[in-house]
This record gives C-alpha cells, structure tokens and sequence, in this order.
C-alpha cells in the first residue's frame, strides 16, 4: 500500500475559537476561559489526548479477534502532565508541551490478565498517534 498524506485545515478568524476541516468533517477548539478562550471546545492537547486514546480504541478494535482477544467493550484514558507556564512564557526552563502521558485501558474481555497485557503491548506498538508521539515525525513550515 502506498503512503498516504493526511491534511487538516485550522482557521481562527477571531479570538482562540478554532475550527479544524479534514475531508467533509469539522470540529472547534478553544481554550478555557481562564486561558483566554470562550470554551466552546476541547483545547488542543485535550484534543491531542482524545485522539491518541481514539487511535488506540481503533487499534484495539481491529485487532483484538486476530490476536485472540474476545473483546467485549473498550474505554481508554489518556492523561497528560503539562505546565502552562511553559507556553505562557513565564518559565524558560518549562517544557511547553506534555512532560509526560499516561494511558489506562478498560478493557471487558474473555481473556486472562496475561494474554490482555501482551495485546495491550501490541496496541502500544501499532497505535499511528503513539508511535509519532514517541518518535516525532519531522516538521516543517512555510509561510503561504
């Protein structure tokens, strides 16, 4: 299969209020009010978050029959430690992203413990999200 180049299109007209496009779909990011925003989305690493435990959700669902896993249902938390200091530019020495993320799976499954943990080590290593937050992909920019 060859690869594929996925594209998302974000626009702020006013304020913190952010539509993000891809294909035919949209949803809005924003900021709390207590960081400047209007609250009328998730921020962006929430939105970072939730798409890292949808990713997972997805690779749980794929491949849970052909790894053996009678799964029933799956819930995942993902959670991140960040100072806003960082990005607020009142600490130098703070990092502006996550310090670090955790991830806690609810998993109902007919399975041991054993064989549930192996597939989660699996799902960690062919989750797309995890992998690129593990090892980042390059990054460019222009001005258009």
């Amino acid at each position: 299969m060859p690869k594929t180049t996925f594209t998302t299109v974000a626009h702020a007209p006013a304020n913190l209020e952010t539509t993000v496009t891809s294909r035919d779909m949209s949803f809005t990011l924003d900021e709390p009010t207590d960081l400047g925003g209007t609250n009328k989305g998730m921020n962006p690493v929430e939105a970072l978050l939730g798409a890292l435990g949808a990713c997972k959700c997805i690779v749980v669902r794929s491949f849970a029959a052909a790894q053996g896993i009678k799964l029933n249902d799956v819930k995942i938390e993902c959670s991140g430690v960040l100072d806003p200091d960082g990005f607020m530019g009142k600490n130098p020495e703070a990092k502006i992203g996550f310090s670090e993320i955790h991830t806690r799976f609810h998993i109902d499954a007919d399975n041991t413990r054993e064989e549930l943990v192996a597939f989660l080590e699996f799902v960690e290593s062919h989750c797309p999200v995890q992998d690129t937050l593990s090892n980042p992909a390059t990054s460019s920019f222009e001005l258009a």
